[in-house]
Formats: structure tokens, sequence, C-alpha cells
């Protein structure tokens, strides 16, 4: 099964506010974007035009991929509230 199949199948109850939190600031100066290629999720999209990190949070697997690639280590990043978040089903 494909990667974006097994996304699919995930169940997700997202929190009305992020969990990730980037130094918005620290990634204007960024040369690598390294957490718009390294998220297996593509929660993060770089915009060239506003210069501005794009975070769909919502869509977050929470795996830490992102902060560990973060090469300015300017993510706050925390595990969502209570019972929000991802939720893995076995398959």
């Amino acid at each position: 099964m494909s990667l974006d199949k097994k996304l699919y199948t995930l169940k997700y109850s997202p929190d009305i506010k992020s969990h990730l939190k980037p130094d918005k600031n620290q990634c204007k100066i960024c040369e690598s974007k390294n957490c718009t290629y390294i998220c297996p999720a593509k929660v993060y999209e770089w915009n060239d035009e506003t210069k501005e990190l794009i975070v769909n949070y919502e869509n977050c697997l929470e795996c830490g991929a992102c902060r560990i690639a973060c090469e300015r280590k300017s993510l706050d990043w925390q595990y969502p509230k209570g019972t929000k978040g991802v939720t893995f089903k076995k398959g």
C-alpha cells in the first residue's frame, strides 16, 4: 500500500489551535526549508510570494521529524491536547 493510501486511513481530530509553532522570522532566514520536504504528511509549505511558512497542522502525524530537521531549531512542537491529534488504526 502506498504512503498516500496509508495516510488516508488515519483519523484526525484537530484542535482549534496549532501545536506546531515555528518562529516565522527564523523561517524567513532559513536556507534549507527542511520542514517542507522532511514531513511525510506535507504539513509545511513555503510560499515564495509572501515569504511565509504555511503550517497545515491538522494533518500532522506527530512523528517529530520536523523539529529534528529544523536547522534553526526554531519550532515549538508540542503534542496536541487530550483527545486531539491523529489516531492510528491497525490495518
